[in-house]
């Protein structure tokens, strides 16, 4: 029981710090893309949702190269800090943030242009800056929209499998989140302790469609 109980404790820990990115990282780029017109916009936009669409094993591949030793990033956070992000929980973390940004991103971009601008235009009149339309303002009024992203960013980050394994591992009692021991039960031919794990997460996701549901637009009869 203790490697499940690490197990589910490390998932949620590494779900909810990437959701936490995820919903400021996402929140402020759906702001950009919903507000401002600039040149390359598409472009930005389908890379943000691009880890929606590639495999995961395809994300933790960049992830490798941006993260490890000698890649973009890695290197120089190496050199300056001697830290080693791959195979750490924090790795996890980044993997699934990049894995529920794209959620984020097109759940808040929705959300914020679903606002209407008179009260933003009124905002600006009163002489409030644009920092403080957004929060006084637009964040108010599109809540429900940034509370369904969070939480679908929560799940989508729970279940990440694919490029975690590539950039975090399969560490027992350091790296191994539910999925990832899922994965290890199954091929060890330990259904009990599978199926626990799979119940655990079966209830979870359950539990977030119903929460986004109630968070989406009421029904009129």
């Amino acid at each position: 029981m203790g490697e499940l109980t690490f197990s589910l404790q490390l998932s949620l820990w590494v779900a909810g710090t990437a959701t936490l990115i995820a919903g400021l990282v996402g929140t402020a780029a759906a702001y950009v893309l919903a507000k401002y017109r600039f040149w390359g916009e598409e472009l930005v936009e389908a890379l943000l949702t691009l880890p929606l669409v590639l495999p995961p094993t395809v994300v933790g591949f960049y992830l490798l190269g941006l993260l490890g030793r000698r890649g973009w990033l890695g290197q120089y956070l190496y050199a300056w800090t001697g830290l080693d992000l791959l195979f750490t929980p924090q790795a996890a973390v980044i993997a699934a943030a990049v894995m529920a940004l794209p959620l984020m991103v097109r759940t808040a971009r929705a959300a914020i242009e679903g606002v209407d601008p008179l009260y933003e235009q009124a905002a600006f009149t009163l002489g409030k800056s644009r920092l403080e339309t957004f929060l006084q303002v637009t964040l108010p009024l599109a809540w429900r929209g940034l509370l369904a992203g969070l939480v679908l960013s929560f799940a989508r980050a729970l279940g990440e499998f694919g490029a975690t394994l590539m950039v975090a591992g399969n560490i027992p009692r350091r790296t191994q989140t539910m999925p990832l021991a899922i994965y290890e039960a199954t091929q060890a031919g330990e259904d009990r302790r599978a199926l626990v794990l799979v119940a655990v997460l079966s209830l979870v996701s359950l539990v977030v469609l119903l929460l986004t549901n109630r968070l989406g637009p009421k029904k009129r009869w």
